[in-house]
């Protein structure tokens, strides 16, 4: 067991203490008129994106979406057709250039029965605030000490921060042990027999809005994996520019200097917190 000083450790849980933020007060609620709580708010719209929204559905209305002075409501349809009017109107905000870094990779939003309502290309979900799903895995040596990868300068999202091992929005067709398993291979070259032994340990709920963007809502499933000491990452997808192997008080150091991506420095504050006790 490691140990950090007190001040370290109540900087960290203070920090876990804020991962799910409210939306802010001027962003406009999206109500979905289906699902296990037909009117629930399943997303948030930045006032910014407003006055395009009334004016593009002014001029050419959209099935099943209707955008008021108080929010927008989508209405209840079978899966493929609500994708369907939610591709055309995130392809109309694409157009508008409110959807940067389009993935032609879909995500899918689902209630908390589990059940799937919709597919939405994943750039937009945080444009409309829609709840995704990812998966972030710890990769530690035996001695104790975590690896981390570098984000690409030419990511679309937080260039050149600090990350998890792998780390990965959940697919529409993904579980998360699945996506896990894809991202340690993909992101750190960590195969199958390794892979395999992955340890699910919680989840966290991420929620804050981001500047002059949208709202980020995402429920992160989190993995730990024991790393050989030989162990050395490899990127094959060309999304982790290196990696770095660091104590837990130098991990601790770096997400308080603020070098990790948001989601990433919650999950390996956790990690820390788990595996450590007050010196």
């Amino acid at each position: 067991m490691h140990k950090l000083n007190t001040s370290t450790i109540a900087a960290l849980e203070e920090m876990l203490q804020n991962t799910a933020r409210s939306a802010p007060q001027d962003f406009l609620p999206i109500h979905f008129l289906g699902g296990s709580s037909p009117g629930q708010i399943i997303g948030h719209l930045n006032p910014d994106f407003i006055p395009y929204l009334q004016e593009s559905l002014g001029e050419s209305p959209i099935s099943h979406v209707q955008m008021g002075h108080n929010g927008m409501v989508i209405a209840n349809s079978q899966p493929i057709r609500l994708s369907e009017s939610l591709a055309k109107l995130a392809d109309r905000m694409h157009q508008g250039g409110f959807i940067p870094g389009w993935r032609h990779e879909d995500f899918a939003w689902i209630d908390q029965n589990g059940h799937e309502y919709f597919r939405l290309e994943r750039s937009a979900f945080r444009t409309f605030g829609f709840r995704s799903m990812a998966t972030h895995i710890n990769g530690y040596t035996k001695a104790g000490n975590l690896w981390l990868g570098r984000r690409s300068e030419t990511k679309a999202t937080d260039p050149g921060r600090l990350d998890n091992l792998a780390a990965g929005g959940i697919g529409a067709d993904e579980t998360p042990w699945v996506n896990a398993r894809r991202e340690l291979w993909e992101e750190a070259g960590v195969p199958p027999q390794i892979s395999d032994q992955i340890e699910p340990v919680g989840r966290i709920h991420m929620r804050r809005p981001i500047p002059g963007r949208g709202f980020h809502d995402e429920q992160l499933y989190i993995y730990d994996l024991e790393l050989a000491d030989h162990f050395i990452p490899t990127n094959h997808d060309g999304e982790v520019s290196s990696f770095i192997e660091i104590s837990l008080s130098e991990a601790a150091a770096r997400i308080l200097a603020d070098e990790f991506t948001s989601d990433a420095a919650f999950v390996t504050a956790d990690f820390i917190l788990r595996n450590t006790k007050v010196s």
